[in-house]
């Protein structure tokens, strides 16, 4: 294969390589002792070496140098581990370079042609092997060469698919190609002698839709800020909008919010990202959703077939989806049987020919002496080979972490550290708190605190009916985590689970079962690491501690407190990217009434990263994403309300707390615990379905409301009369989340009017039912798709309000007009994004990671958002900079200095509010301020003493011994003058002193630097219509100051203005105040400084540069690595 190419001093170094073939310019060699008879010493040394090497350090046997005759370095740049494949890359140079490699004149051109050449062949390998990986390579690779012909992007600007449609503009459809890249949507067409190009970051897309028009069917509509995009004529419409919404989703959440969203592994990587990777992306995110798994868990194998279900005595056709650590099947029709089977119950797997005809059989045993059949498998045997694999090494596993629990516990005190403990009655004052806080509870809270009352027989009757129902319901479709999931259990968990098997069912349903096995002591562990630790999580914690069910005994309790306490500490200290977050302190209570304690704790895990994943980050994203789809869904399946409340933002903001504590904080108790049981059931599609149910409920007094606060009014009272039939008391006087029915006083007789006893009597039981008949038909693909599509909105939003913060932040410290400030942080933006686009921002990142992981409490999130590292701002700085040097080198020396000034904390990035407030000066700030800032990036820490500056001054040239002097009139007594004119320049400075306060006295500027002031100065007027009168200007203001740090170095040391900065006394020092009266002293210098600029023109030339500009020069850079 061809390498890039790697120096190599010696061309045989220790005698370990052998030349077979050789020429004028190459080298083919052999490494010693391969392929050599045995017996020979050398031979066996290097062989020796290398097989101690590993796998990655090995050495290919075979090897092509370049060689530059005269010269004692080569140039690796193929290698081979076999003879016939290197044998092809000699025969391709020998036949393709060698003989024009004769023209060359200077050898070193050689080396650099063949290096080049070379570089091109790994890059075309690489379009082929990118291009092997698609359907139709050949095709692959001419879109491939057209898109980085027609865009001009880096090459590491991966293609991933491109479409054939018409881009519309206006009435006029456009026919041409839609290139779609890890970063980018890019168009191109050219149609009668018109060239239409453009290209749209993923970054920027805020919206997309599929719209039908007249003139389009089936278009897909991309919005961004700006303007939107209509595309159309796709071959597969629901292929194309898929991708475009999956590659905009995925950037995005990369790029926007990488430290708050999930991000798949394979994801993190771009270069990796394939159309096929795309793909199973997309069906291994269905199969996490529909099955609730470990967000961890990889899809490895999906295969069509048939499972026995013995509860309808024949075999179900589905499919079988295999990942990490489970086996899952689902019937053809979503949730009409659903079988999930972790691989840590498993048994054995093994195909059965010998015991029945039945095609392709296989039998799965599971550990309570269960078998479970599958038949018509494709590739069966490759699948159960892989399975066995997987579960062979789970073994394993499982096995290695008995032996070494066993012996930890062997190891360990007689006594363990936490002991069980329960209290059932009130807290007396014996009772440490220390000791509550120590203890696990055994057993739910609900047990204890669970008392009867009068009245309440029916209650228990209930109770036992529904025991025995599930019973039943056991015995047919069985118990335990592998039970089958029909429609049968769905109308069972309508009616309510019982409170003796609520506990159980959850953990079966939430699968937290599989992770209480397989992390046995890791709660306990959690506990005792966490217990005494003090961090904002656990402040929060203690705020909300007795807030969580107060009215509940069990939390007016110290034991259900301290179990409380336990359970959020310990899941804060396990996953600290969460924390704790509002809301999962009323979960973790109702977990822990009806689930053992630990138990509670890997609920709590199920559902804050498996059953919510993004729902408890730092900013509720999860959560207002389904927000949102929910709006769309009102929209979609209740299109009356719709039209007559043409704002649902209303409605769907009151959802938010429907989401995040899964209505636990809006209905009364035991009706919430309904729902609970729903949504361990079917997942986030439970809350959806009984969202739309009680919209539905109130639509007509919903669409009569007047304004939002009479509809969410309306919506509360009905929710908070919503019984079950749990309760002892009629539903309207239980409050949301209240006591159990003990507590709930009598209800009076004329409670309210008729609309009221209507709303009464709507059970919870009812209400399930009704929301699973009017919208059961919603199904997991449809809201995986919908949350894809809506997180980009969701997204864009927060992105919208983040600069609205950096922006009010800025505002009162500059003079830029709000419309140049926001397109001054666009660009600002754009250009920290095209660095992580296309690799350049590796400095950045890491020292962004570096200021996220210590905290960096000296700045709000708002501030740490988008900062640039040193490349990224002399980009902007030379976009934006108004005086541009005629010299490139002293401008990139000038942008240096000014970077170095504004890293005022020296963590190697800036801030945007530094970066306005330098453009602010340059553009807005009165002359003094600019003179200030010139004067600022000349001496330390802007100007290094050890800087090296290669910028010729082609201006006049100052001597470091003797001022410059210009022509002037001579003038008898010429001492006399000087002083006069120094007593006018002390008094011009204080009538500016009295004008405005100098912000902070600066240091004196020594004879080096104000030689580089003025070569900046000169620098400046280059190419101004008046560049020869300010030229004599600066000559004229020069001589004056040279003139005056002259003087003061004769006579005495100079008055120090402000600094009080310590110099030597025969050293040449001017002051600020000393060149700003001598600037002010030519009105041409005033003039040009002065003069206003527009900074506006300047953003919107810099916005159309920025990115080709970028992308080239970073495109440069590659080629030079």
């Amino acid at each position: 294969m061809w390498l890039k190419p790697e120096e190599v001093l010696l061309k045989n170094a220790l005698k370990l390589w052998v030349t077979v073939r050789s020429n004028d310019f190459f080298l083919l060699q052999r490494r010693r002792g391969h392929g050599e008879p045995t017996g020979r010493i050398t031979g066996l040394l290097v062989g020796a070496l290398d097989s101690v090497l590993d796998s990655n350090a090995r050495v290919s046997p075979f090897r092509i140098l370049l060689q530059v005759p005269g010269s004692q370095i080569s140039w690796v740049i193929a290698n081979g581990a076999a003879e016939e494949d290197v044998n092809k890359h000699w025969d391709w140079l020998v036949h393709h370079l060698l003989h024009s490699l004769s023209v060359f004149e200077n050898k070193e051109d050689v080396a650099s042609f063949v290096r080049g050449k070379v570089k091109g062949l790994i890059a075309e390998e690489v379009r082929g092997r990118q291009a092997a990986q698609e359907e139709e390579p050949d095709k692959f690779r001419e879109a491939l060469l057209k898109f980085e012909l027609h865009f001009g992007l880096p090459s590491s600007e991966k293609l991933v698919t491109y479409y054939s449609c018409c881009c519309w503009k206006g009435r006029v459809p456009r026919q041409g190609f839609l290139y779609l890249s890890i970063n980018h949507a890019a168009f191109y067409s050219f149609l009668l002698g018109k060239e239409v190009k453009f290209v749209i970051p993923w970054a920027e897309v805020t919206r997309l839709e599929r719209v039908s028009t007249g003139l389009m069917t089936e278009a897909v509509r991309i919005n961004t800020r700006q303007r939107q995009r209509e595309f159309s004529m796709f071959l597969n419409p629901d292929e194309a909008f898929g991708f475009i919404g999956q590659l905009a989703d995925i950037a995005l959440r990369r790029l926007l919010d990488s430290e708050g969203l999930e991000v798949d592994r394979v994801l993190q990587q771009p270069a990796r990202i394939t159309k096929r990777i795309l793909e199973e992306q997309a069906l291994r995110e269905y199969v996490l959703a529909l099955f609730r798994l470990p967000r961890g868990e990889r899809l490895h194998e999906v295969a069509s077939c048939s499972a026995w279900t013995p509860h309808a005595r024949c075999h179900a056709a589905g499919t079988l989806y295999t990942t990490d650590g489970y086996m899952c099947f689902s019937g053809r029709e979503e949730g009409s049987c659903i079988l999930l089977i972790p691989l840590s119950e498993v048994l054995s797997i093994e195909k059965a020919e010998s015991t029945t005809l039945l095609p392709n059989p296989v039998i799965v045993s599971v550990r309570t002496k269960k078998a479970f059949q599958l038949i018509e498998l494709q590739n069966r045997d490759e699948l159960v080979e892989n399975l066995n694999s997987r579960l062979r090494a789970l073994q394993w596993k499982q096995s290695m972490f008995r032996s070494r629990r066993d012996g930890k516990r062997s190891a360990s005190a007689p006594t363990p550290y936490y002991t069980f403990y329960y209290d059932t009655g009130p807290s007396d004052d014996e009772i440490e708190e220390q000791v509550l806080r120590n203890t696990v509870n055994s057993e739910a809270l609900m047990t204890a605190f669970h008392q009867n009352q009068p009245g309440t027989h029916s209650i228990k009757s209930s109770e036992q009916l529904k025991e025995r129902l599930w019973e039943d319901h056991f015995s047919e479709f069985g118990r335990g985590v592998h039970m089958f999931r029909t429609d049968k259990i769905q109308r069972l968990v309508a009616m309510g689970i019982p409170e003796s098997l609520r506990g159980e069912l959850w953990m079966t349903l939430s699968d937290a079962t599989s992770e209480l096995e397989s992390h046995q002591g890791y709660y306990t562990s959690m506990v005792q690491k966490s217990m005494g630790l003090s961090s904002l999580a656990t402040e929060e914690i203690e705020r909300d501690l007795h807030r969580s069910l107060p009215d509940h005994p069990a939390f007016q309790n110290p034991t259900g407190i301290a179990a409380l306490r336990r359970v959020l500490t310990a899941y804060a200290h396990r996953n600290p990217k969460i924390g704790y977050c509002q809301s999962m302190n009323i979960l973790a209570s109702v977990l822990l009434l009806y689930a053992k304690e630990e138990e509670a704790f890997w609920l709590l895990v199920a559902v804050c990263e498996r059953m919510l994943p993004d729902y408890f980050n730092r900013r509720v994203i999860g959560a207002q994403v389904d927000q949102s789809v929910f709006e769309e869904l009102i929209r979609d399946r209740l299109p009356e309300l719709a039209e007559c409340v043409p704002d649902l933002s209303a409605l769907s903001s009151a959802s938010l707390s429907w989401f995040l504590t899964l209505f636990l904080s809006v209905l009364p108790f035991h009706s919430a615990v309904c729902v609970v049981d729903c949504f361990f059931v079917h997942g986030i599609k439970a809350i959806f379905q009984l969202g739309l149910a009680a919209l539905d409920a109130n639509m007509a007094a919903l669409s009569a409301s007047t304004d939002d606060g009479q509809a969410l009014m309306i919506l509360s009272s009905f929710l908070d009369q919503v019984g079950s039939e749990e309760s002892s008391c009629p539903p309207a006087s239980c409050p949301p989340a209240s006591c159990p029915p003990a507590s709930c006083p009598p209800a009076s007789e004329d409670a309210g009017g008729s609309d009221v006893l209507a709303v009464r009597n709507t059970n919870i039981s009812d209400l399930i039912n009704e929301s699973y008949e009017r919208f059961g038909d919603l199904t997991v693909k449809q809201i995986e798709r919908l949350r894809c599509r809506h997180r980009i909105r969701v997204l864009q939003a927060h992105e919208d309000t983040t600069k609205d913060n950096a922006l009010r932040v800025v505002t009162p410290d500059v003079s830029i007009s709000a419309e140049n400030l926001s397109a001054v942080y666009d660009l600002f933006k754009t250009e920290h994004f095209i660095s992580l686009y296309w690799g350049d921002g590796s400095s950045a990142a890491a020292a962004e990671a570096a200021a996220w992981r210590h905290g960096d409490s000296g700045r709000s999130y708002v501030e740490r958002q988008y900062r640039l590292d040193r490349p990224q701002f002399k980009s902007l700085y030379g976009l934006l900079a108004p005086w541009p040097g005629d010299s490139n080198q002293h401008a990139d020396t000038l942008a240096d200095r000014t970077f170095t000034l504004l890293d005022q904390d020296g963590d190697s990035l800036v801030t945007f509010r530094d970066f306005t407030g330098w453009l602010d000066t340059l553009y807005c700030a009165e002359l003094s301020e600019k003179i200030r800032l010139l004067f600022r990036l000349h001496i330390p820490p802007a100007l290094t003493h050890t800087e090296e500056d290669p910028s010729p001054m082609k201006s006049p040239q100052l001597s470091t011994h003797r001022p410059l002097r210009v022509h002037r009139p001579s003038v008898p007594g010429v001492e006399g003058e000087e002083t006069d004119y120094q007593q006018q320049l002390k008094q011009m400075l204080k009538d500016l002193l009295k004008e405005k306060d100098v912000e902070k006295p600066l240091p004196l500027m020594n004879q080096r630097e104000f030689i580089q002031f003025c070569k900046t100065l000169y620098s400046m007027f280059h190419g101004d219509p008046e560049e020869n009168e300010l030229f004599q200007a600066i000559a004229t203001v020069t001589s004056l100051v040279l003139q005056i740090g002259e003087a003061g170095h004769r006579g005495h040391a100079p008055e120090v203005i402000g600094s009080g900065s310590e110099v030597a006394e025969d050293e040449w020092t001017v002051s600020y105040a000393q060149i700003l009266a001598s600037l002010l002293t030519e009105q041409a210098l005033v003039n040009f400084l002065e003069k206003p600029l527009d900074l506006g023109a300047m953003v919107t030339a810099a916005r159309e540069k920025q990115y080709h500009q970028r992308a080239g020069l970073l495109t440069l850079q590659l080629r030079t690595r």
